[in-house]
């Protein structure tokens, strides 16, 4: 007996979990995952439904974190029904407009203010219990995807013995940073794609499944030296520094300037280093090319903040050898 398609299994989800026998259904957008997301109209309003096959993604901790950020006072999507075993979530729909299209010289001190006063609430208020720590194997083992996946899948580039010394040094730097930093909740991809302008307790916060106990500075990097979109320095040092003295107000911590502005620095490159090994992954495991246009700024994040540091500097030239002449948005023939 053929079982219905997962696009029929969808339909008809959506239609029983409304009440509506004639709800429908279009897609509303997919993201870097296997979840996609379908916008709905019934009952004279729109809703999202969100898929995630469950032979590829648990819902369950999305639904756990969205519970966590609401009992925090942060906007994530209210839940009207969900079905961890067939893998759909039925939510309120925070509607269409990102941050990222919206970002420009006469919004973005307003909207990064809205979005740094979420980020305050997320990290002092957010139940952190029971979430996995950022420890120091899931640190190195995203770092590790930048040489597996930029170095020798895209660039061709085989570290030899000496070079992987270099590698591994900067890597230590890092994972030392991370885990000297006061650890609070962690969102893993605050950042312009993933939130939403909101009429009410803006922004909305949405892909939030991957949160845990982390370093301080990881989703303030995440905003503030976004994979999308960039800002001199010395503005985001102002932002930075602006943060840095409310958190010193809430006792969260007690750094001086320099000492939080190189947490930051530091976390932004194990971040990054991470995103160019995740953005080559996308296009050569997942077949998802768009991401190729976003190394660039990455690696110039990597490659400015980088050459700061004398345990990291190496490592840039590493890679800034690896990468040559190379177009790095092209894959490799």
């Amino acid at each position: 007996m053929n079982l219905p398609s997962r696009e029929a299994r969808r339909l008809a989800w959506t239609r029983d979990a409304l009440n509506d026998p004639h709800a429908p259904l279009e897609r509303a957008s997919a993201d870097a995952s296997f979840r996609s997301y379908w916008r709905s109209e019934s009952g004279g309003r729109t809703w999202i439904v969100m898929d995630a096959p469950p032979d590829k993604e648990d819902i369950r901790p999305w639904l756990d974190i969205a519970a966590r950020l609401s009992a925090a006072g942060l906007h994530a999507p209210e839940i009207s029904a969900s079905d961890a075993e067939q893998g759909f979530v039925l939510m309120a729909d925070l509607g269409t407009r990102l941050y990222l299209p919206e970002l420009d010289e006469t919004r973005v001190d307003a909207l990064y203010a809205d979005a740094l006063d979420a980020l305050l609430a997320m990290q002092t208020r957010a139940d952190c219990a029971g979430l996995p720590d950022y420890d120091e194997a899931r640190l190195i083992a995203e770092m590790e995807l930048m040489p597996e996946w930029l170095l020798k899948r895209h660039l061709g580039f085989t570290p030899e013995c000496d070079e992987w010394d270099v590698i591994e040094l900067a890597f230590r730097t890092l994972v030392k940073n991370a885990q000297s930093q006061p650890q609070a909740f962690v969102h893993r991809d605050y950042h312009s794609r993933n939130l939403l302008i909101t009429a009410e307790n803006n922004p909305g916060v949405l892909d939030f499944q991957d949160a845990v106990r982390g370093p301080l500075t990881y989703d303030l990097v995440s905003l503030l030296r976004d994979c999308y979109i960039a800002w001199p320095d010395e503005r985001v040092y102002h932002w930075v520094e602006d943060y840095r003295q409310r958190l010193e107000k809430t006792g969260v911590t007690t750094v001086s300037v320099e000492a939080f502005r190189r947490a930051f620095d530091l976390m932004g490159l194990q971040r990054h280093i991470k995103v160019l090994g995740i953005f080559c992954r996308l296009w050569y495991r997942d077949g998802k090319a768009g991401y190729l246009n976003d190394l660039p700024l990455v690696w110039r994040y990597t490659r400015d903040v980088g050459r700061r540091y004398p345990d990291i500097a190496p490592m840039i030239d590493l890679i800034e050898r690896a990468i040559g002449s190379r177009d790095i948005t092209q894959p490799l023939a």
